[in-house]
C-alpha cells in the first residue's frame, strides 16, 4: 500500500531529473520498499537510482530485488561497487544470490570480493543444495563458558553490531562445541562477575547444517524461536538461522506442494519469470499421465458397453459416481499431506490414520449414498417415471455406488501419501488430479459391478 502510495511521486522526480529529492525520499523509505518501486523501471534508470541509496542501505536493496534485475545491475557495476555490494550483504544473502546466477557471472563477482568474505561464500556454498548450511549465517556472537558476565557483555557490545541478532548469545567451550544459548536478558539480570558456566543449564535446541532447509521452517515455529544455532556433525558451532530467513523458505516449500498437488513439476522460478516452453515442458509430463489415466477409464468403461446398451439410464449417473469417488480422495489427500508436512502426524500412524479415515469414509458414504438415492427418486418423479421395481433397483445402485466409492476414494488419498513418503517421494505428488482420475476408473468398476449384482439378469 505504502508503495503504491509512493510511486506516482517516485516516477514524477525521475522524470523530472529531481535527484536531490529522489536521494532524500529513498532516505528514509524502508529497503524492501525501494527494491519493489526499481522493479518497475527500466535497467539504465534502475541503475542510475540505485547510486543514490546511501551505501549503508544499497546493499539491503540489492538483496530484496528479483535476480534478473540484480543481474542486470551488476553487469553495469565496476568492481569496486561490487565488491562494496558483496562486502555489505549478509553471508547467506550472498550464497544464495551467486547459486542463482549463470557461472560466468559468479566467476565475475567471486573475483571481484574481498578474500574474507570471498571464504565465507565458499564454505556456505560447500553445503548440499537446499541444506540448513546454505542458508545459516556465520554473524553471530559467541561466549565462552569460562567467562565472566561482565566479560560477555563488553563482547557483545564490541562484536554486537556485527551480528545478525543479538536477542540470543551462544555459549561454546574452548574447542567452539556448542554447549547452551543464553537471551540477552539472562545476561543483564545477572550478577557481573557471575560465570557464565553457572548460568546454563545445557538444555538448548540446535540444527545440523546438513539437514533440509524446511527443517529450520519446522524447528522455528515449534520452538517459537527467532533465531537457532546450527552446528556441524562434530556439534561445533557454524553459524545461526534466524525467521526472517525462514519466510522465503517456507514460502517457496508451499509453493511447491500447490503445484505438485496441482499435478505438475514444480516451477524453478517465479511464475512471471517462467518462459510459455519451460512452462509447457514442466505441465506436459503430468497431463500425459493424466491422459493414461483416462484412457484405462474408458477402457473400463468399454468393457460395460454390452450392460449400457441394455440399460442406457445407468449411463446418466457416471459423472455424479466417478466425481465423488475422486473429490473424496482429493480431500483426504490434501488432508494427510497436509497433517504430515506440519508434523501433525508420521508415517508410524498410518494404521490410526487408516480407521479414522475408514470410518469418516465409511459416514460420508452412507449420507452421501441416501442423498443420491433420494436425488434419483426425486428426478424419476420429477419427469413422470412410474415407481416401479426398476428405478428401485436405479436408486439402489446409485446410493451403493456412491457409499463404496467415497469410502474407497477416502481410503487411496489417505494412504497414498504414507506409501509415497515410505518411498522416498514427495507425498505432494498425490495431487488431486492423480488421485481423482485413479477414482474415475474404480469408480467405473465398482459402479458396474454393482449393478451387474443388484440388476441381475434384468441387465
Amino acid at each position: 500500500m505504502i508503495v503504491q502510495l509512493l510511486k506516482p511521486e517516485f516516477i514524477e522526480l525521475i522524470q523530472s531529473q529531481e535527484w536531490l529529492s529522489l536521494k532524500e525520499l529513498m532516505a528514509d523509505m524502508p529497503a524492501v520498499d525501494i527494491a519493489e518501486l526499481l522493479e518497475e523501471i527500466n535497467d539504465d534508470m534502475a541503475l542510475l537510482v540505485f547510486r543514490l541509496i546511501k551505501k549503508s542501505k544499497a546493499a539491503d536493496v540489492f538483496s530484496y530485488l528479483e535476480t534478473n534485475k540484480q543481474v542486470a545491475l551488476i553487469q553495469q557495476f565496476n568492481s569496486a561497487q561490487v565488491r562494496e555490494i558483496m562486502a555489505n550483504m549478509s553471508p547467506d544473502d550472498r550464497a544464495s544470490f551467486l547459486e542463482e546466477l549463470p557461472g560466468g557471472i559468479t566467476q565475475i563477482i567471486m573475483n571481484s570480493m574481498d578474500p574474507k568474505d570471498l571464504n565465507e561464500v565458499r564454505q556456505l556454498l560447500g553445503y548440499p543444495e537446499y541444506s540448513i548450511g546454505r542458508i545459516m549465517t556465520p554473524k553471530y556472537v559467541r561466549i565462552k563458558s569460562d567467562w565472566t558476565v561482565e566479560r560477555a557483555l563488553d563482547h557483545i557490545r564490541k562484536w554486537g553490531r556485527r551480528a545478525e541478532t543479538i536477542n540470543v548469545i551462544y555459549v561454546v567451550d574452548e574447542k567452539e562445541l556448542l554447549m547452551d544459548d543464553l537471551t540477552l536478558s539472562q545476561l543483564i539480570m545477572s550478577a557481573p562477575q557471575q560465570e557464565i558456566s553457572s548460568i546454563i543449564d545445557h538444555q538448548f535446541v540446535a540444527l545440523n547444517a546438513f539437514e533440509d532447509q524446511e527443517n529450520a521452517v519446522k524447528a522455528l515455529s515449534k520452538y517459537d524461536r527467532v533465531a537457532l544455532p546450527v552446528v556441524d556433525s562434530d556439534g561445533i558451532l557454524v553459524g545461526i538461522i534466524t525467521a526472517d530467513d525462514m519466510f522465503d523458505i517456507a514460502e517457496e516449500e508451499t509453493t511447491e506442494d500447490m503445484q505438485l498437488m496441482a499435478g505438475m513439476t514444480a516451477l524453478d522460478d517465479d511464475y512471471s519469470r517462467t518462459s510459455i516452453g519451460t512452462m509447457v515442458k514442466k505441465r506436459l509430463g503430468w497431463l500425459i499421465v493424466l491422459l493414461v489415466g483416462q484412457i484405462l477409464t474408458a477402457t473400463a468403461l468399454n468393457s460395460y458397453e454390452e450392460i449400457l446398451s441394455s440399460a442406457v439410464f445407468l449411463a446418466a449417473f457416471i459423472p455424479m459416481i466417478i466425481s465423488s469417488g475422486g473429490n473424496s480422495g482429493s480431500q483426504a489427500a490434501t488432508l494427510i499431506i497436509r497433517a504430515l508436512s506440519t508434523e501433525d502426524i508420521n508415517l508410524r500412524d498410518w494404521i490410526k490414520v487408516m480407521r479414522r479415515e475408514f470410518m469418516s469414509g465409511l459416514l460420508l458414504g452412507l449420507m452421501v449414498g441416501i442423498s443420491g438415492f433420494l436425488i434419483v427418486l426425486v428426478s424419476a418423479l420429477t419427469y413422470g417415471k412410474a415407481l416401479d421395481g426398476t428405478l428401485w433397483l436405479t436408486c439402489a445402485t446409485v446410493g451403493l455406488s456412491l457409499n463404496a466409492v467415497i469410502l474407497f476414494g477416502n481410503m487411496t488419498g489417505s494412504m497414498l501419501p504414507f506409501i509415497l513418503s515410505k518411498l522416498g517421494l514427495d507425498p505432494a505428488v498425490t495431487s488431486a488430479p492423480f488421485v481423482s482420475t485413479l477414482g474415475d476408473v474404480t469408480g467405473i468398476l465398482i459402479y458396474f459391478s454393482l449393478a451387474v449384482a443388484i440388476f441381475g439378469s434384468l441387465l
